[in-house]
């Protein structure tokens, strides 16, 4: 080149390639052994040009065969190298190293051993030693892109390369000399050191991971090091090389990892809104923030849905949770519950304004603009030390619930935009979980007003027993159960007492058990035996499943749940001390008499409700009076990691207690078998009987003849001057004549009539006829019909009930109070 020549023109000349492709020999030969490829190297070596030796058989060009084990061993291996002595073309013989591959076919054609091609390479000479080699050798170790140092056999240091000088922030002139823990003075350094001697020990390669803060850096870096043992041409170990690489990202990537993992394990874990937010501020805490707070909307809480666009100003928002890194969380200023106002420059309202997540960092400036609003809020800011703080919208379904303010002020690393990335991550969770808990508390409020409604708001006073009751509604994470119970007073002053299950929870839930507690009351207004009424019911359940499919398939849906019940019904009579029961899929009732002996009766198990084709059968058992009937659901008895056996023998155990009041007795029977949070609804219904005895019921055989008509009046109106209810003797006189003269009239012996005085005064006449009288408008020319009529007209109540033997019909009178 000449000094004319300027510098476009040497550009544009190409440049020399310093790799002479020539310098190595190589060959190819296919699976039959044939050499398929010749390269100039390979000329160079054996003399032989390619055009002699491309078709032809690769073992002529040996001059001695290779041992029969190497042979063998091409059949498996991938590769193989050794030193084969070759012919040259001028017929002296060349030992030389050999290096070969085995190589498969493009289209993955041909098994290894059988269908592989070979690459065949050689050096034609090595490259001779150059006094520039242990130069070279120090360039590569100082310009390593690994973070290396080495160390002499007393742990000093000696070299260390510019990524190892970068990373500390000093010379290698300034550390050499110096071990490990003087450089870095840091407890992880003496763990490292420690190591370090294990590798003169043991003269093997030491691994060890540490987390350190260094000079310089910002945030704590985590590394992976390995030292490794240097021998000299002896063996003998004279010194250690540290070779650490920096796993800083890759540590922060496996934590938000874990973070992200954890936060869905630990989120939502109930339905409960308050909760929630509460695990959102704990899971973040410390490994995204020193300080966390939850604000909602304060139309949330209440299960409404917020107005559509921003928040008005200022922006409202109630505190539900915090956290912090400190004890006692220090820092909080809005204590929970409380709402409080965010003006319009705050971060919580134009994150919420923007519907935008956004990264603040905390100065001086920021902190006086706060003061200039909400003094308190800086004055805790400066104490702390907040410098970043990350403002997360919290939304779920088109709906914007609040915002998640994360803080830092331990944590010297302000936030990043992965910390974003990650707060929107959990927050986006932890939304979607309290609209879950904020829907579901909506429906559970309506759940619980819909059954309370349905349910006897209390219960009226009966002659026949004394009840106590109780309704516990399942945990938030359960829900509103179908459980129910009744007290219904029947004619004849008999009562019915009923507790029923329905399947499921929720609105539907609580819906089908008013419909079926008011089916029950309707059938047993019929006064149908215990097993007539639950057949009855059954029907009643099997339209309504019918009716739910029917919908669901209009809808392209399904229904929600098969409707089913359970269902326990019992009537008992004060005046025979007789209870009939009958039950359709529910648990057994206790009976607690008055000895001490507890036992559960053995009422037929008929099948539950809605399944159809099966009969119940009913028991009937005398009570003795001052006896305690049980009637529950099976939320009472059966929990999660007790056998119902269990739950039962519990339930024997309180009821043989003698606890005067009733009231007391649900409460020790709540206390004893139920957990703090019951998974399922539980109704109690529990009743002590009492009984009508000689005193209080006159009974007399009416003979089929009118002329008894008169006598039995006359016996009636005595039985009311013993009792002292000559204020009732005009209409009774009536009712019995009408009554009496009705059942000769139309029915058949036997004839029966009895009065009760209870709290009212109740007159029955039985037959044996199943026809039951109806009330119809006479005309002015009949001569009879106005009985009944005039019967319903001085009564208080009146009707018929079908017996095994006839029908009774009965009226009632009301007694004046005493």
């Amino acid at each position: 080149m000449t000094g004319s020549e300027s510098q476009d023109d040497r550009a544009a000349w190409p440049e020399e390639d310093p790799v002479d492709g020539a310098a190595t020999a190589r060959a190819t030969v296919d699976p039959r052994g044939i050499v398929t490829g010749w390269s100039e190297g390979a000329r160079r070596l054996l003399g032989y040009r390619s055009a002699e030796v491309v078709g032809r058989a690769a073992a002529g060009l040996l001059a001695r065969q290779p041992p029969v084990d190497t042979l063998r061993s091409l059949k498996t291996l991938p590769r193989w190298n050794g030193t084969v002595t070759l012919r040259h073309r001028d017929g002296h013989r060349l030992t030389v190293d050999l290096l070969a591959h085995r190589r498969e076919p493009d289209n993955g054609a041909g098994a290894v051993g059988g269908g592989s091609h070979w690459l065949l390479v050689s050096p034609l000479a090595r490259p001779p030693a150059s006094p520039q080699d242990d130069a070279l050798t120090m360039w590569a170790f100082t310009q390593s892109p690994g973070t290396t140092a080495l160390y002499d056999a007393g742990l000093r240091l000696l070299r260390a390369n510019a990524r190892m000088e970068r990373v500390i922030g000093l010379s290698e002139k300034a550390m050499q000399g110096l071990r490990v823990s003087e450089i870095v003075v840091d407890p992880q350094s003496d763990r490292t050191e420690e190591c370090m001697r294990q590798a003169l020990r043991t003269g093997e390669q030491q691994h060890i991971q540490v987390a350190l803060h260094l000079v310089g850096h910002e945030r704590a870096s985590s590394w992976t090091t390995a030292l490794t043992p240097v021998r000299d041409a002896e063996g003998t170990v004279r010194g250690v090389l540290l070779s650490a690489q920096d796993m800083t990202e890759e540590h922060l990537a496996r934590g938000r990892l874990a973070l992200l993992n954890d936060a869905s394990v630990q989120i939502g874990s109930t339905l409960d809104l308050a909760r929630t937010a509460q695990e959102l501020a704990d899971v973040a805490i410390p490994r995204l923030a020193d300080f966390v707070t939850v604000d909602l909307l304060p139309a949330i809480e209440g299960g409404e849905d917020p107005r559509a666009g921003s928040p008005t100003s200022p922006v409202m928002l109630r505190r539900v949770a915090y956290q912090s890194v400190l004890e006692g969380c220090p820092e909080v200023v809005v204590q929970r519950g409380t709402v409080a106002a965010y003006p319009d420059e705050s971060t919580a309202a134009r994150c919420l304004i923007t519907g935008q997540p956004l990264i603040e960092n905390v100065n001086a400036a920021a902190i006086a603009q706060v003061a200039a609003r909400t003094p308190d809020r800086a004055e805790r800011m400066r104490r702390y030390g907040f410098h970043s703080v990350l403002a997360v919208p919290m939304r779920a379904r088109g709906i914007t619930l609040g915002v998640a303010t994360f803080s830092r002020h331990r944590r010297p690393e302000p936030f990043e935009q992965d910390d974003l990335l990650l707060g929107q991550e959990i927050t986006a969770r932890a939304a979607i979980c309290i609209d879950n808990a904020r829907r579901y508390g909506r429906e559970r409020r309506t759940s619980l007003t819909l059954q309370s409604s349905l349910l006897p708001q209390r219960l009226p006073p009966q002659a026949a027993v004394e009840v106590a009751s109780r309704y516990l509604p399942a945990s938030v994470q359960a829900g509103v159960g179908g459980d129910w119970f009744d007290v219904i007073p029947l004619s004849g002053a008999r009562v019915a007492l009923v507790v029923g299950d329905v399947v499921g929870h929720g609105i539907q839930a609580s819906a089908t058990m008013g419909r079926l507690r008011t089916a029950v009351r309707t059938l047993a207004d019929v006064d149908l035996p215990p097993d007539e009424l639950l057949t009855h019911l059954d029907d009643l359940v099997i339209h309504l499943s019918a009716d739910a499919d029917a919908g669901a398939d209009s809808t392209a849906g399904t229904a929600d749940d098969i409707i089913g019940a359970t269902c326990l019904y019992a009537v008992y009579d004060p005046v025979s001390r007789r209870c009939t029961l009958a039950r359709a899929g529910h648990p057994l009732p206790a009976l607690a008499t008055p000895d001490g002996a507890v036992e559960f009766l053995d009422v037929p198990a008929g099948p539950p409700l809605g399944l159809g084709g099966l009969p119940f059968e009913a028991i009937e058992v005398e009570l003795p009076e001052g006896s305690l009937l049980a009637l529950y659901t099976d939320g009472l008895v059966e929990a999660r990691g007790r056998d119902i056996d269990q739950g039962l023998d519990a339930l024997r155990a309180v009821l043989a207690r003698s606890v005067p009041s009733l009231e007391d007795t649900c409460d020790t029977v709540l206390q004893a078998l139920l957990p703090d949070r019951p998974a399922d609804d539980v109704a109690l219904l529990i009743a002590r009987t009492r009984a009508l005895d000689a005193a209080h019921v006159a009974t007399w055989d009416v003979p089929p003849d009118f002329a008894s008509v008169a006598r039995i009046r006359k016996q009636a109106c005595k039985q009311l001057d013993e009792w002292g209810l000559d204020d009732a003797v005009f209409v009774t006189e009536l009712i019995v004549s009408e009554l009496v003269t009705n059942a000769i009239r139309y029915g058949g012996a036997p004839i029966q009539l009895r009065l009760i005085r209870d709290r009212n005064l109740i007159c029955e006449v039985s037959d044996a006829s199943n026809t039951a009288p109806h009330l119809r408008r006479a005309r002015a020319s009949d001569e009879g019909g106005r009985g009944l009529l005039l019967v319903a007209q001085l009564t208080q109540d009146w009707g018929t009930r079908q017996t095994y033997t006839g029908k009774t019909i009965w009226a009632e009178q009301t007694l004046p109070a005493t």
